[in-house]
């Protein structure tokens, strides 16, 4: 029964009321029930009692209710504005969700697929809802409140402060080319308080990027990207040229990717930061990389290593010549991993060099080298240098093309430890990427001593995780046996502490495939990688998923997580 015929049939409006309502309704384009209530024909009470009983759902009165921000922040702001949605409740992981509209199914699937949660629709007052939104998902007041916020700050007490070089408040008089724009005040202010958050949140990336008719600010937390801010388009050329000048790059220069790096104080901490832009479509789109060096631990038991790959993995870093791989995709904290092991070896009596693009933290008692190639300085010539240097250990950014490899392997030859990373999404899989590079195959068999693959899992949160129960299939997905698992599988419920992800931090899962005698002979055999970690796995190599596995046992993730990181397809 249409909405129009329950609200005649129960007496609550007349025939003419509804031909009236209907006439109305076509003029001004609302919805039938708020052209009911604007004429005066219907209470708000009364339409959501006919709501309730027109889509069989229950009611919700948002007027008398006060909603916890934690459960606001689940749903994201551009959903929740375009189908007028408002959740009201979590038990478990059902999420209670106020609609004007609970039949609206594709709506439903969104929210679902937006926030991993199961949705149970409640209908709402349109009025009501409206009123929710705007007060609390509003892009422009967000981003009012932002701009009011750094403006009652003190001006004395700036949180961002870029060292090395002036003040970041100071940076607004080189704004030259916006020197007239009404935003480069603003967006000065902007830039301080990302910066600002994004340590505070602990965020490894800011990624700022424009589009036709806006542009968004999002942040990476846990590997996981977030939207916080959808400032006016009309900032971007503002907010890039703050970021440029903070960075020492050229501001004017806006057809052409550029990379700098800005070194600031903030809360006393000493942070740096990797700035990248890419000229796109509708703008320079720019990306912040984050690094805290209060928040890194550069500690190899700290990382997450099961105990048996630690063990051959420092039995391979100790070895005092040859090389040592650390391979995963990007992100995965390969940089870290090879800082942990400098540190550990790091020794008065031993000459250790890095040749780095960039250098992320700077290590005492280490000679770092910036690659810079624009003027010449690439890896491969750092390299050529280094070697004249007497060195006992050299640590290369990146092995990315064949001279920069074949200058290492030279460098094992004759009696150094290199240690490098490679990208690739295992250890077996690094061997046939150098040999796609050109590298003989008797010198990778000859000089690599050991190739460590890895991934970052997020941890569950320790404030709201809860016991779960996985269908079988899932268990099967993950590469588990249902009728064998005798430990508790846990997952985060989500709360204000997670920011309603259900995850807080990351910890590492690792495979260490040591070159024996067998593996250099299906090296110079040209076999595949899958070849090359069946026989790792059969002399005593636990896998990435077995390290997975191990974190899951010790209730630090998830099965999603395992899923997510070491399912192969």
């Amino acid at each position: 029964m249409k909405l129009g015929e329950l609200l005649v049939k129960q007496g609550t409006i007349s025939e003419d009321m509804l031909a009236q309502a209907l006439e109305a309704q076509k003029k001004d384009g609302t919805r039938l029930g708020t052209t009911l209530i604007n004429l005066g024909y219907v209470k708000e009470e009364e339409m959501l009692v006919a709501l309730s009983k027109h889509y069989g759902v229950k009611s919700v009165d948002l007027r008398n209710i006060e909603i916890d921000e934690s459960l606001l922040k689940l749903v994201p702001s551009d959903l929740a504005g375009k189908y007028l949605i408002v959740p009201v409740s979590r038990f478990g992981r059902t999420l209670t969700v106020a609609m004007i509209n609970p039949g609206d199914v594709a709506a439903i699937e969104d929210i679902q697929f937006a926030t991993g949660f199961e949705v149970d629709a409640v209908v709402a007052g349109e009025d009501a809802l409206l009123k929710v939104v705007q007060d609390h998902y509003n892009v422009q007041k967000m981003l009012s409140d932002v701009m009011y916020e750094i403006e009652m700050a003190d001006a004395g007490d700036a949180d961002v402060k870029v060292i090395d070089g002036t003040e970041v408040k100071a940076a607004e008089e080189d704004l030259s080319s916006v020197q007239d724009d009404r935003d480069s005040g603003p967006a000065l202010k902007l830039v301080s308080k990302i910066i600002t958050d994004a340590v505070d949140l602990n965020v490894s990336d800011v990624h700022i990027e424009p589009y036709e008719d806006d542009m968004r600010i999002r942040y990476r937390i846990d590997g996981i990207l977030h939207e916080m801010l959808k400032p006016p388009k009309r900032m971007n050329r503002a907010l890039a040229t703050v970021i440029k000048v903070m960075g020492k790059l050229k501001v004017e220069e806006k057809r052409l990717p550029q990379d700098g790096r800005i070194k600031a104080r903030i809360h006393n901490k000493i942070i740096d930061i990797r700035v990248s832009t890419v000229p796109t479509l509708f703008g320079e789109k720019i990306a912040l990389r984050i690094l805290d060096r209060s928040t890194v631990q550069l500690n190899l038991d700290l990382l997450g290593f099961e105990e048996k790959t630690l063990k051959t993995f420092r039995s391979a870093i100790q070895t005092p010549y040859g090389i040592v791989l650390v391979t995963g995709p990007t992100g995965s904290g390969k940089t870290t991993t090879l800082y942990s092991a400098l540190t550990e070896l790091n020794d008065p009596g031993l000459n250790i060099i890095t040749a780095e693009d960039p250098i992320e933290y700077s290590l005492h008692g280490i000679n770092q080298l910036q690659v810079h190639e624009k003027i010449g300085l690439t890896f491969a010539r750092a390299l050529r240098s280094y070697l004249r240097q007497d060195p006992n250990i050299i640590m290369v950014g990146e092995i990315r093309d064949l001279e920069t490899t074949q200058i290492s392997i030279r460098a094992s030859l004759t009696g150094h430890l290199v240690l490098s990373t490679v990208h690739t999404n295992s250890a077996g899989a690094t061997v046939t990427r150098l040999i796609n590079m050109n590298v003989e195959p008797f010198l990778i068999a000859s000089t690599v001593l050991a190739i460590e693959s890895q991934r970052l899992l997020r941890k569950v949160c320790s404030k709201c995780r809860q016991e779960v129960k996985y269908p079988d299939e899932v268990l099967m997905d993950a590469g588990l046996e249902p009728g064998k698992i005798d430990y508790s599988l846990v997952r985060g419920e989500g709360c204000e502490q997670c920011r309603g992800t259900g995850y807080k931090g990351r910890i590492g899962i690792f495979e260490n495939m040591m070159i024996t005698a067998e593996i250099r002979d299906l090296i110079l055999k040209g076999a595949t990688s899958e070849e090359l970690e069946k026989t790792a796995v059969e002399q005593g190599m636990e896998t990435l998923h077995d390290s997975a596995i191990r974190k899951l046992e010790q209730g630090l993730t998830s099965v999603e997580e395992v899923i997510r990181e070491t399912k192969v397809v």
